[in-house]
């Protein structure tokens, strides 16, 4: 066992052995366990001591996981056995807000959602607005390059970070990008990193892009469906359309049964599927107007207008209401938008042929699919269900989309990666980690 005392003499009592203490740390929100029972836990307050975990972690050979919230869903930021867990949730300075060039530097735990309040305070706000973003953190964001409700009029978190400060395997410090709208020296190591899932360095501090509140009151709309496919084909035609929402997400009906069965809020459950969505600026109405009867001409058998935020808050609520029921092997495939009509047609084949319910939540804008399958929780029912999200993937990347959009792969799913990577790409990725992190401490044998 690796001498911890050099170590605490650095970090105090932010370095923790208490097995207690420590179990609370050892887990995200997936199906997946903590490897074993970890040596230490850091709560990491400042930049410096990730530096001193991580090159004493180097200098001992001793893996580290990562950790922000928890509130990962691939298994990425669980514990290892003898390892030591790097957690950055105390790490909640909003440094900076920069009016003028319309950015933020903040740390990695500050909570995504406590970002763009604060940078409302002075009529911007912070683009990434994952359905966790209460809970979530700009770091975890960076991390798994986040995406959410807003990502079809802004991007994923890739679109909105400046620059990065990132502790490196053996303990260095390094700095990326710049506050500058461009800067094309060297290689764009900024991009590295977002995504990186904590494989190739610790991102302890972001600058990252604001934009201006728009003018207006937003405007929510409603469309309902008898068929997915259906609400798969309004979504390419509103995307397609002079009239763009903000947000453009889908529920299926047994996602708004279940969430309704959750938190009652009076929403009537479709026969096929409910798009929900938002129009922002001076013209929403007008907007919203336009894609509700774009929703008409292509399927819709009921659609509504309103002021309200309660169909948005109604989808937020799609991870905790499945949770609830049960529900935890989904998966985050991304099709063409073009291709979502043929997605839920096949979705509903796989369904019928495993014989297992699926609910489907989706940001349809940006064709980003998350479907969960309804089983036992007993490891026949894991295998079946699991077997259900295997062949809705493979399903995804037939119709040219990918393994995941927004989640990362963790160690759930890893073994997707050669379904859609070439042995070139995937050699090329082991030989960034290998130059980057020689000993594997950092997240070993995930996410690629």
């Amino acid at each position: 066992m690796a001498d911890l005392h050099p170590l605490k003499r650095q970090l105090g009592d932010r370095l923790i052995t208490d097995r207690e203490v420590m179990a609370a740390y050892a887990h995200d929100t997936s199906r997946v366990s903590p490897e074993g029972t970890p040596l230490a836990l850091v709560r990491a307050e400042r930049t410096e001591d990730i530096a001193a975990a991580l090159s004493w972690a180097h200098t001992h050979g001793v893996p580290v996981s990562v950790r922000g919230a928890g509130t990962g869903l691939t298994g990425g930021a669980n514990a290892y056995n003898g390892g030591l867990i790097v957690s950055l949730a105390d790490m909640t300075d909003i440094i900076e807000i920069d009016r003028e060039n319309r950015t933020a530097t903040v740390q990695a735990g500050v909570i995504t959602a406590e970002l763009d309040a604060h940078a409302r305070t002075v009529g911007l706000f912070f683009p990434p607005d994952p359905a966790s973003a209460r809970t979530c953190t700009v770091g975890g964001n960076i991390a798994t390059n986040a995406g959410g409700l807003r990502c079809v009029a802004h991007g994923v978190t890739n679109d909105s970070i400046a620059a990065l400060v990132v502790v490196l395997a053996d303990g260095r410090v390094m700095r990326t990008g710049s506050r500058t709208r461009k800067n094309v020296v060297g290689y764009d190591l900024t991009s590295l990193f977002v995504g990186s899932e904590g494989t190739l360095g610790v991102v302890t501090e972001a600058t990252v892009r604001l934009k201006p509140v728009p003018p207006g009151t937003p405007r929510t709309f409603r469309a309902s469906f008898d068929t997915l496919e259906d609400a798969g084909r309004a979504v390419t035609a509103i995307v397609n359309g002079a009239a763009q929402p903000e947000v453009l997400e889908l529920m299926d009906a047994l996602s708004v049964e279940i969430i309704e069965s959750f938190h009652p809020s009076g929403l009537t459950v479709p026969a096929g599927a409910m798009l929900v969505g938002q129009t922002v600026g001076l013209d929403a109405a007008a907007k919203a107007e336009a894609i509700t009867a774009t929703c008409r001409a292509t399927g819709a058998t009921d659609t509504e207008i309103s002021e309200s935020d309660s169909l948005l808050e109604a989808r937020r609520l799609s991870n905790p209401a499945l949770n609830a029921r049960g529900l935890k092997i989904s998966c985050d495939v991304g099709v063409p938008v073009a291709a979502l009509a043929d997605v839920f047609h096949g979705i509903s084949e796989i369904s019928a042929r495993h014989d297992k319910r699926v609910s489907t939540v989706a940001h349809a804008g940006d064709g980003n699919l998350h479907s969960t399958v309804e089983s036992p929780d007993t490891p026949e029912g894991i295998a079946e269900a699991d077997a259900v999200i295997d062949d809705i993937t493979k399903l995804a990347i037939s119709l040219g989309g990918t393994i995941s959009g927004e989640h990362g792969i963790g160690s759930v799913k890893r073994h997707e990666l050669p379904w859609q990577l070439d042995e070139a790409a995937l050699d090329v990725q082991r030989a960034i980690k290998a130059a980057l992190d020689p000993r594997g401490i950092l997240t070993p044998g995930r996410a690629i």
